[in-house]
């Protein structure tokens, strides 16, 4: 194509739920498209770009974003830079993947600081990615953020673009279900090269917790010891170990400190419920986790692979620290806790399963056990009385009568709700609605920062691998990059999740407003209880939203404006 066929700089204004390629024109917003939501949500829109055709790079001026309007403060900006992913579906897959080609696609959002300009590119689309976000009341209404693209050489006005916001003068409540996502310690231990539960790693634990808190988890898996999770047999994680245990002439000893630090962290970023660590081995509870004893000649692996579940020396251990534990977070934290037993059995483990629960069933009297699974048989045999269900497997558990808990990650690659990075927005977006019309308590996803290979055999860097060594769907095992400052690097994907779950919260007011069934009204889909029937059109997400909110504010103020 000759240079001079595309002489101009291309602007399209696009909503939230459009993803944009370096070879293909997106989506662009409907017509009169503008933001519109309550004090504390962040409202994202895009701005997507092409440049003119060069045969240098000289030939084009980085570009760099003012922000002009009441709201000018609260605006955040972010590139939209291209990751690499290897998998990005199995074979067999559903139509409903935007691709599924080996390349690069568009994921990890890049603060833009105040004035900083974006580098030139030739030949290929590119987005700035916006977030607004307003707590003060004084500032709800309607306005206009102005937005102005200049060429950082001579200050050019490349392009300029009125986006409307509207911000609501009430807060959504908060989240009232269950939303956990692992945070694994190790990995940020590992990927910074600090030292376990030194200052620095106190740090980064810090810093990701409160951005879980902010994609509205309030749950957080707790590592009393370290979790017997995603590790092949034989392998050892780097151990983050928050119960320290001695043995002594007269049994063992246990110290919380550094539990007691985790507590209040939790406190600190409104994390309501923890989950404890798992008891067993995963897939199978045919072992113990790596737990570390101090003894006179140092520190020991008492427990690990080469110790069975149902081994006598590990019962003596949980005899003491299970009621110890239990007594310690009754005086020391006020929310919520659960256990676990063993994730992901299947139905040839139930034996298995149901021998490990044996070990510890007495000391956990009382206390809610939940486990993720995806066959039946284990709640029709009472042998689990808190499933979380895979998405693809729940259909028996809501023909019982049961609306359980759901989880989705690796295997739910067909039909159903996920977040793979070669998925369209609103196959994550949905799940905030099916949660709520199926009166779900919970959601599970294991991976906020698993930047490991598949059975943590290798560490992998994220920026270069997004699939866990091809293992998973690209995305799967995290939805957070690590920053260089020690904060992370948030995903296009963290941001419509949020949204999935303010989506869930704008339809728990709505129900206080009115009743459950009118609240479901507005986002039912083709057969209401299922989680493999969906709108793919982007605009039903965003109209439906629209008409929620209207809807409140009717409530409210007797106003649908």
């Amino acid at each position: 194509m000759p240079v001079a066929s595309r002489p101009d700089w291309t602007f399209l204004t696009l909503d939230s739920l459009e993803k944009v390629f370096p070879d293909e024109r997106p989506r662009a917003a409907a017509p009169g498209h503008a933001l519109s939501g309550f004090l504390g949500e962040t409202l994202s829109a895009q701005i997507a770009f092409l440049p003119p055709a060069a045969e240098s790079l000289r030939a084009v001026p980085p570009i760099r974003i003012e922000v002009e309007g009441p709201l000018a403060d609260h605006v955040e900006l972010s590139a939209v830079e291209l990751v690499p992913a290897t998998l990005l579906a199995f074979d067999g897959h559903d139509p409903g993947y935007l691709r599924d080609t080996p390349g690069l696609y568009p994921d990890l959002l890049r603060p833009l600081p105040a004035g900083e300009a974006i580098p030139p590119a030739i030949g290929y689309w590119r987005a700035i990615w916006i977030d607004v976000r307003v707590d003060d009341p004084g500032l709800a209404g309607v306005h206009e953020v102005v937005l102005r693209v200049l060429s950082d050489h001579d200050g050019r006005l490349l392009h300029r673009v009125a986006l409307g916001v509207a911000v609501h003068p009430v807060a959504l409540p908060e989240l009232d279900i269950v939303n956990a996502h692992w945070l694994h310690a190790d990995c940020l231990a590992d990927q910074y090269g600090v030292e376990v539960f030194g200052e620095e790693h106190w740090r980064l634990l810090d810093n990701y917790v409160a951005a879980a808190a902010r994609m509205r988890a309030n749950s957080l898996l707790t590592p009393v010891w370290t979790p017997p999770l995603d590790t092949a047999v034989g392998v050892t994680r780097t151990p983050v170990q928050l119960i320290e245990i001695t043995e002594d002439g007269d049994g063992y000893r246990f110290t919380y400190d550094r539990l007691e630090r985790w507590l209040r962290m939790c406190e600190r970023h409104g994390i309501r419920t923890l989950e404890i660590a798992h008891l067993f081995t995963q897939w199978g509870a045919r072992a113990t986790p790596a737990i570390y004893v101090e003894t006179s000649e140092g520190t020991e692996r008492r427990f690990g692979w080469h110790v069975p579940a149902t081994d006598p020396s590990y019962r003596a251990l949980l005899e003491q620290l299970i009621p110890d534990l239990r007594r310690y977070l009754a005086a020391h934290w006020d929310g919520d806790v659960f256990f676990h037993i063993s994730d992901e059995p299947r139905a040839e483990m139930l034996e298995d399963y149901r021998r490990a629960r044996a070990v510890v069933e007495d000391l956990l009297h009382g206390a809610t056990v939940a486990d993720a699974l995806s066959d039946f048989s284990f709640v029709r045999d009472g042998v689990v009385q808190t499933p979380i269900v895979a998405t693809n497997h729940v259909t028996p558990f809501l023909e019982a009568g049961t609306s359980p808990w759901v989880y989705h990650c690796v295997t739910q690659n067909r039909d159903v709700a996920n977040r793979f990075i070669g998925l369209p927005s609103l196959r994550n977006r949905v799940l905030g609605r099916q949660l709520f019309v199926a009166g779900a308590p919970g959601f599970l996803h294991w991976g906020f920062n698993f930047w490991l290979a598949q059975d943590s055999t290798r560490r992998i860097d994220p920026f270069r691998d997004t699939c866990g060594g091809g293992a998973f769907p690209a995305g799967d095992p995290f939805i957070v990059y690590p920053g260089a400052d020690g904060h992370p690097l948030l995903s296009l994907r963290y941001r419509v999740f949020t949204q999935a779950m303010d989506d869930h919260r704008a339809l728990q007011l709505l129900r206080e407003l009115t009743d459950a069934g009118t609240a479901r009204s507005y986002v039912d889909q083709d057969g209401g209880l299922r989680y493999d029937a969906f709108s793919y059109e982007p605009e039903h997400y965003l109209e439906s939203r629209l008409a929620v909110d209207a809807r409140i504010l009717h409530e409210l103020y007797g106003t649908r404006t």
